[in-house]
C-alpha cells in the first residue's frame, strides 16, 4: 500500500515537472499529464532498477532524487510519445 502511495506521489511529481519542462497544450490538460506522470513513475522506475540496481528505490513515501530524475525523463519520453500520437490522429496539425 506505501508503495503505490509512494508511486503516485512521484508520479504527479514527475508529471508536473514534465508539464514544465515540455509545456504545451495537451488535450486533457493538467488531469492527463498527471497520468502520464504515474505512467513515467513506473516506465522510469523500470529503466532505472535496469540500469543500476537499486537506483530507483525509495525509503517510505518519500521517493529518492535518481527515482525522480529518472521518473521525469520517463514521464518526458510518454509525454512526447502523446503528442506524436495525437498530431498523427488528428492529421498532423499541432494539438
Amino acid at each position: 500500500m506505501t508503495s503505490l502511495i509512494s508511486l503516485a506521489i512521484l508520479g504527479i511529481v514527475a508529471g508536473a515537472l514534465g508539464k514544465l519542462i515540455m509545456p504545451g497544450k495537451d488535450p486533457g490538460g493538467w488531469f492527463i499529464t498527471m497520468l502520464l506522470g504515474i505512467g513515467g513513475a513506473v516506465v522510469g522506475g523500470f529503466v532505472g532498477g535496469l540500469i543500476n540496481k537499486g537506483a530507483a528505490k525509495s525509503d517510505g513515501l518519500i521517493p529518492s532524487l535518481s527515482s525522480v530524475i529518472f521518473a521525469v525523463i520517463g514521464v518526458l519520453i510518454l509525454l512526447a510519445a502523446y503528442r506524436f500520437y495525437l498530431s498523427k490522429k488528428h492529421g498532423g496539425g499541432k494539438s
